[in-house]
């Protein structure tokens, strides 16, 4: 039940990203700053402990690093591959296609199931690896709701559309959590999961949210946020 109920605050913090996206963008910097940091203190101070301690009763923790890193490069690889086919169309004029933000944006909606999913993996583990998954997600999908409603807008979609588009990329964790119950892992496959997805969550804090948050508005309490954010997710983990 827990892991339902914290899908759907992922889900109402997706639809209010999407929501700020549409109507007011000066303040979502900041926001941004403090998800980074949110996600970051979640890898450091929830899982990478939880991976250590399952790394001894499964593999050797090199291969749960591998995994790490896999996760880590197989988006960055995705991603950057994706900006390299857009840069290779500009040298021909700026083109936005419609249906090149439709695919982006189910994109975004595929990984945000694979956090759902994430979540139920995770209680499965235990219950504070499970809490500081879900708070990352719940951080992340934020950001994800923004950047599902960007796209779509970038790419000339109408807003009846991205709006659409927004509502199934805030479904997909709720989806992702069902999905788990389906699912009784092996520790081994749940420590090789979890050491994937902390590569993800790694990713996307370092390469995604953080450059997007100090792109345009740069600042010191932008910085500050991205601290108070870790510093949150510490004392959550260790009063968990």
């Amino acid at each position: 039940m827990i892991p339902i109920v914290l899908a759907l605050s992922a889900f109402a913090a997706a639809m209010i990203g999407g929501v700020i996206a549409l109507k007011n963008q000066k303040s979502l910097h900041r926001l941004l700053g403090l998800t980074a940091g949110i996600v970051m203190g979640v890898v450091v101070f929830g899982l990478l402990p939880e991976i250590s301690e399952l790394s001894q009763d499964t593999y050797h923790i090199r291969t749960a690093m591998i995994a790490l890193m896999a996760g880590f490069l197989l988006f960055h690889i995705i991603e950057k591959s994706i900006l390299i086919s857009h840069r290779d169309e500009k040298q021909y004029g700026e083109h936005h296609h419609p249906h090149v933000g439709r695919v982006s944006a189910l994109a975004l909606a595929g990984h945000s199931m694979l956090d759902g999913l994430g979540i139920g993996l995770a209680f499965q583990t235990n219950t504070v690896v499970g809490v500081a998954v879900a708070i990352a997600v719940i951080a992340h999908s934020f950001s994800d709701g923004m950047n599902t409603v960007n796209l779509m807008l970038a790419h000339k979609n109408e807003r009846k559309k991205a709006i659409r588009m927004l509502f199934i990329d805030a479904v997909a964790p709720l989806t992702g959590v069902l999905l788990s119950f389906l699912l009784r892992p092996s520790s081994g496959f749940t420590l090789l999961y979890l050491s994937f997805f902390a590569g993800f969550l790694l990713y996307i804090a370092a390469s995604d949210i953080l450059p997007e948050a100090h792109s345009k508005h740069s600042s010191y309490r932008t910085i500050a946020l991205t601290i108070v954010g870790v510093v949150i997710m510490y004392f959550v983990t260790q009063l968990a």
